[in-house]
């Protein structure tokens, strides 16, 4: 577990850098963005990553790390406008919203953990392809919680949803970086 736990905060880091240097580029406009929005962007790169995996032919010279990654870093988008709501103009400092994301991050570690205990690491003997369709899944399920007006009767709500999504792909990444480690 505790090799997991370095692994984890590996490729958070990465993440949180990249979207770091996006904060720079673009500000904080993406907290403008509804739920739905974000939900519509991740669901967009994981069906990219499943056409990759389907696919021989790339037309575009990207593999699924930055999809992975851009799907972490949604998602972590979408759990701080769950906790802040919409805002109509860009309302976050680059140190709040990297505050923020590093809370975000930190539930969702903490979440891994707690799961990891439970399940005993059962995702490493999964394929990436597999996590792809759980995570394409629970976007559905998003979407279907979005259309119900975050209403539902017996399941996890969108949080949890998200939640699991940002560990699923900081899940496939690891073992992406375990088969190919000069990536």
């Amino acid at each position: 577990m505790q090799h997991t736990l370095v692994q984890y905060d590996k490729i958070i880091e990465k993440c949180r850098s990249l979207f770091e240097k996006k904060l720079q580029d673009y500000g904080v406009a993406w907290r403008i963005l509804r739920l739905p929005s974000l939900t519509d962007q991740i669901f967009i790169k994981a069906q990219r990553i499943r056409m990759l995996q389907e696919n021989d032919i790339r037309k575009v010279d990207e593999d699924e790390i930055p999809e992975f990654m851009g799907i972490i870093n949604y998602s972590l988008m979408a759990l701080i406008q769950i906790e802040h709501g919409v805002a109509e103009q860009p309302d976050f400092t680059a140190e709040k919203a990297l505050e923020e994301y590093d809370k975000q991050a930190e539930i969702c570690k903490k979440l891994m953990e707690d799961k990891n205990h439970d399940y005993g690491e059962a995702w490493r003997d999964m394929r990436v392809s597999s996590m792809t369709d759980l995570i394409i899944q629970k976007l559905l399920r998003i979407k279907q919680i979005e259309d119900n007006k975050g209403f539902t009767l017996a399941s996890e709500g969108i949080a949890a949803n998200y939640h699991d999504i940002t560990n699923y792909a900081v899940f496939c990444l690891i073992l992406i970086d375990e088969l190919n480690p000069n990536k």
